[in-house]
């Protein structure tokens, strides 16, 4: 059972009605916290038959599922991109901005990524979606997630929201305001952690940083274009109040639906989420700041080194937008806007870069293809022993591998890069990511 700071009880007491209380509060002498995953639809279809955890579909996600399945993490499907680990009441915002094929989508809070990967299954790698996140340490995880589900049209960003906004106003179709918050529908799925850092005082500093970063979030959104808010936390100062502060001081937006999920009413651990749309109201709307086109730049001698590559590699002609920056061969995303002056972590697709005059694809790289893409790739079943030696980054015995640079599959579905030399093939996981 969770000790529920005496504070919080008090004001759930004011704030539901008395015939909800014992509902409620019950619902923390429960243990075990809601878990959930989510299919990513950017690695195919016929996904679900290979995930044997995946249970009852979520009623409010496209590719939601509930799971009991503990230390997902560690599934060749989860390295494979194949979803997506996921609080199941957290899957409700992204729905609610109705995102489309080929518009410009910021996710200004980011990390660690979840909303921004649910976003990029529905732009279907056509647009931009652009991903921020203050922290950088966080960011860091947010790149490596967006790496591993295979997202191609993104751009990371580690920012302020006052820094995008200088530069981006105006530019977006869809906003995404996943507010830092004091954690309340975080109590049973990360008790320790979420209850120490609550207190009355940390519930009023989230209302006043919430308040900037919508204000932010406001100047980056195009008339006529959708902002939800969300959070997960049950405060009304931190949700409705906050939207209804916003909307007095923003006049040009109208609220047109708004959610909160309690855990007694729902199978989740609670969220909250606003969908806003941002209207001229009346008065000539203000123009927004001219985006200069990103200017592309890559030498004759790495372009060479990866077409000769990609000839060999893939079936088809791959990249077409390619940037070189300090040595490393990217594939922008289309029309993407002026980079410079931004501090970023990931561009697009990072392709790979030179080494002593060759090309050396990257773990990004591979990552952002299906197999069918390419000429020469081994795949293994889900049982078969070299998947975890491959994984752990060890070399695996192949005679049927071909000669050179090989994607390596789990089902068919990429988990890295080998070398095939003779019958063995190579290991070119990163470090990093290795069991």
């Amino acid at each position: 059972m969770i000790r529920l700071p005496k504070a919080f009880i008090d004001r759930m007491k004011t704030q539901l009605p008395k015939s909800e209380w014992e509902a409620f509060f019950a619902v923390y002498e429960q243990e075990k916290a809601y878990k959930g995953v989510r299919i990513n639809p950017l690695k195919g279809k016929n996904i679900l038959s290979l995930l044997p955890f995946v249970g009852e579909k979520v009623a409010w996600a496209d590719n939601g599922y509930y799971t009991s399945e503990e230390k997902l993490g560690l599934s060749p499907f989860h390295h494979a991109g194949l979803f997506y680990s996921q609080e199941p009441s957290a899957m409700c915002a992204v729905p609610l901005l109705d995102v489309q094929k080929g518009e410009r989508v910021l996710d200004l809070c980011s990390a660690p990524g979840g909303k921004a990967t649910q976003i990029a299954g529905y732009l279907q790698g056509q647009g931009l979606l652009v991903c921020n996140e203050i922290v950088s340490s966080r960011a860091k995880i947010l790149s490596q997630n967006i790496e591993r589900m295979g997202v191609k049209n993104a751009v990371v960003t580690n920012e302020s929201p006052q820094t995008l906004s200088k530069k981006l106003a105006g530019y977006f179709d869809k906003i995404l305001v996943d507010a830092p918050c004091s954690g309340e529908g975080m109590f049973r799925k990360n008790a320790d952690e979420a209850l120490k850092e609550w207190s009355e005082e940390n519930v009023a500093l989230c209302a006043t940083r919430q308040t900037e970063i919508l204000t932010q979030a406001s100047k980056m959104l195009k008339v006529g274009g959708k902002l939800v808010y969300s959070t997960c936390t049950f405060s009304m100062e931190e949700d409705e109040n906050q939207v209804q502060n916003f909307l007095k001081t923003h006049p040009e937006f109208t609220l047109l639906k708004q959610e909160k999920l309690y855990p007694h009413k729902c199978a989740g651990e609670g969220h909250f989420a606003a969908l806003l749309e941002k209207r001229a109201d009346g008065e000539k709307p203000e123009l927004p700041v001219r985006i200069r086109e990103h200017k592309n730049f890559v030498s004759r001698e790495t372009e060479k080194a990866y077409r000769e590559f990609e000839k060999k590699f893939f079936k088809e002609k791959f990249a077409c937008n390619l940037h070189e920056a300090k040595g490393v061969l990217y594939e922008l995303p289309k029309g993407v806007f002026d980079l410079q002056g931004l501090s970023l972590l990931r561009a697009g697709v990072r392709l790979g870069e030179m080494k002593n005059g060759r090309f050396e694809p990257s773990h990004a790289l591979c990552m952002s293809v299906k197999a069918e893409e390419c000429k020469n790739v081994v795949s293994y079943t889900i049982n078969d022993a070299r998947v975890e030696k491959y994984l752990r980054g060890e070399a695996v015995q192949d005679e049927n591998a071909g000669q050179g640079w090989c994607l390596v599959c789990v089902e068919n579905h990429p988990i890295g890069l080998g070398k095939a030399v003779g019958d063995l093939v190579k290991n070119h996981l990163p470090k990093g990511i290795r069991k």
